[in-house]
């Protein structure tokens, strides 16, 4: 049962656009049928807040994805899931823990449905200390450079005990300048510069009861790629160093749709830290979204076919 159906373009808003820094694309999928064969829509179930909707199913991504075969469908959370459909794949970005047990049991009565990404895997990253973890599990390094994890701290007390607890733990305050975004939709990367929280002086240090109001990094209004910054502190991490943290990661953590925050140490050219990874980015301000996610979901039922022809 459909409830919500396709989208229409007129549904859907535009969301701002940023450069993009580098691009890593494998190649395009093959044709899902041969030539004179009627191919079959690619039905993609969603289920996603408002806000996400209106910045993910822009009217460029849905007009593409039309003349590519696939078709976005609204899933109706009042209606039992398996009621709905059928899909062949199915993309959500909800936090009820109601919505994650509908998802768990849907999973297990239709494994041949791709859930992106499983909602056990995306829970992984709702605690920043398991999630930096993982990172500095990799204990990353090759010729091109190393990626860590920063130290951690939590204070569960008053905020007047903040400036003690970083003087104990030798905590100092981070030197970024261009905080690099990494985007991951399977196996392509893509990077985009932002300018990275500012940096504290000692006066600053002095003066305050060890809470500072910053303002948001990750809006596109905060692009870094055409300012005029020090090209040492601007230059893109390496792409080798790049594509095996993308690898490592979404083996790790399960993840097929999820972007990384880095920074580059200050002084060091080739160090880097994750300082926060995220499930189901802001792709509508990723440059070339549109092709990239619909190569991605076609190419997810090119390998599902391949699978199956194989008998694995």
């Amino acid at each position: 049962m459909r409830v919500h159906g396709e989208v229409s373009d007129d549904e859907a808003a535009a969301a701002a656009m940023t450069v993009v820094g580098e691009t890593v694309v494998p190649s395009s999928p093959p044709p899902a049928s041969a030539a004179g064969q009627q191919q079959q829509p690619l039905v993609v179930g969603y289920a996603l807040t408002k806000k996400k909707v209106k910045s993910f199913l822009q009217p460029k991504l849905l007009a593409l994805a039309r003349k590519k075969g696939i078709q976005f469908v609204s899933i109706d959370e009042t209606c039992p899931l398996s009621e709905q459909g059928p899909f062949d794949i199915i993309l959500h970005k909800l936090t009820s823990k109601e919505w994650q047990q509908v998802l768990e049991d849907y999973r297990e009565e239709h494994p041949e449905v791709t859930v992106l990404d499983p909602p056990n895997a995306i829970q992984h990253l709702h605690n920043s200390q398991s999630m930096l973890q993982e990172v500095a599990d990799l204990n990353l390094s090759n010729g091109y450079g190393e990626v860590c994890a920063p130290r951690q701290l939590v204070i569960m007390k008053d905020p007047s005990s903040i400036p003690d607890a970083v003087a104990k733990a030798g905590l100092t305050l981070p030197l970024g300048g261009i905080l690099f975004k990494v985007y991951i939709v399977g196996e392509t990367i893509q990077v985009v510069r932002r300018f990275s929280l500012p940096d504290v002086n000692t006066y600053d240090l002095g003066n305050n009861d060890g809470i500072f109001r910053f303002p948001r990094v990750s809006c596109a209004t905060n692009n870094a790629e055409d300012a005029d910054v020090d090209p040492c502190i601007a230059e893109l991490p390496p792409k080798p160093l790049l594509e095996k943290l993308g690898r490592e990661l979404r083996r790790r953590l399960g993840l097929r749709l999820f972007n990384i925050d880095m920074i580059r140490e200050h002084g060091r050219k080739d160090r880097y830290y994750v300082i926060d990874i995220n499930y189901f980015p802001g792709y509508g301000k990723m440059p070339g979204y549109e092709h990239i996610f619909s190569d991605f979901l076609l190419s997810l039922v090119q390998s599902k076919y391949k699978r199956h022809l194989s008998g694995s």
